[in-house]
């Protein structure tokens, strides 16, 4: 037996799908620093969500859209190398767990990570990497030798919080990473940019490929890079309408969608 609709239940719905698909022809809306801490507490705290859960979306999603990219078949080999450059916080954390998952797609993984926490958090993620086969190194290479060897480069040394000159030794690790001729891939913003205001200093990192995690922040209306990227499939439809975020409508199971 079909449910019957009155009339005033087929306005709602006609109401209902009309908004739905207007909020998805509007371009995401651009988060500055305050905005994007506030809907990130509010996930943590309203919607209960843990630092780990985040961070394991937000890898997965970063490692869907290198594949997506850079795919196996593109490099005549069998398992193309990605370098991660993982700074110490909740960005660094991203780029292990992207790199744990590229390793089980059949990329060959290799992990810069000179500053680690002494939290459990971070110990474990480090401790499945090594496990599961990814290496660590311990010295960045020069931006020849990484030429040479690694085939996508993942910038995730700092996130959206990170605020003034970058010390040592990321500043030069940032200057090696400016030189670099392989496709740089950054995580929620270029590693050292404002994350409003953008490449202030004019000698910022240039990625190919940049990925905005949960909704993009303003200094992505100075990217000039290829491919963006939204990731993060897991914003709950009251709080994207809290904050006007007019998010993009994913594609199937896909947890990344192209702006």
């Amino acid at each position: 037996m079909q449910p019957v609709l009155v009339e005033g239940s087929l306005c709602a719905l006609r109401k209902f799908l009309t908004n739905s698909v207007v909020m998805s022809q509007h371009p995401p809306r651009l988060l500055g620093q305050q905005e994007a801490q506030a809907v990130d507490e509010e996930l943590f705290n309203e919607y209960q969500f843990s630092v780990d859960q985040l961070m394991e979306i937000a890898g997965l999603s970063v490692a869907e859209v290198v594949a997506n990219c850079y795919p196996l078949t593109g490099y005549g080999k069998a398992s193309p190398a990605v370098l991660f450059c993982c700074g110490p916080g909740n960005n660094g954390g991203d780029g292990l767990v992207a790199a744990r998952h590229l390793k089980c797609f059949g990329y060959f993984s290799t992990v810069f990570y000179p500053k680690r926490p002494a939290k459990p958090l971070y110990q474990g993620l480090t401790t499945q990497c090594q496990k599961m086969g990814v290496a660590f190194i311990d010295e960045l290479p020069s931006a020849d030798v990484i030429n040479g060897t690694y085939d996508v480069v993942v910038d995730a040394l700092f996130g959206f919080s990170f605020k003034g000159a970058p010390r040592a030794p990321f500043d030069t690790v940032l200057s090696t990473l400016g030189l670099v001729m392989t496709p740089l891939v950054s995580v929620d913003i270029p590693s050292g940019w404002h994350v409003e205001d953008g490449d202030t200093s004019g000698n910022g990192l240039k990625p190919e490929t940049l990925i905005s995690l949960t909704a993009p922040k303003k200094c992505t209306a100075h990217f000039k890079g290829k491919n963006h990227y939204l990731g993060m499939r897991l914003v709950p439809q009251n709080l994207a309408n809290k904050y006007n975020l007019h998010l993009p409508l994913y594609k199937g199971t896909s947890q990344f969608i192209k702006l």
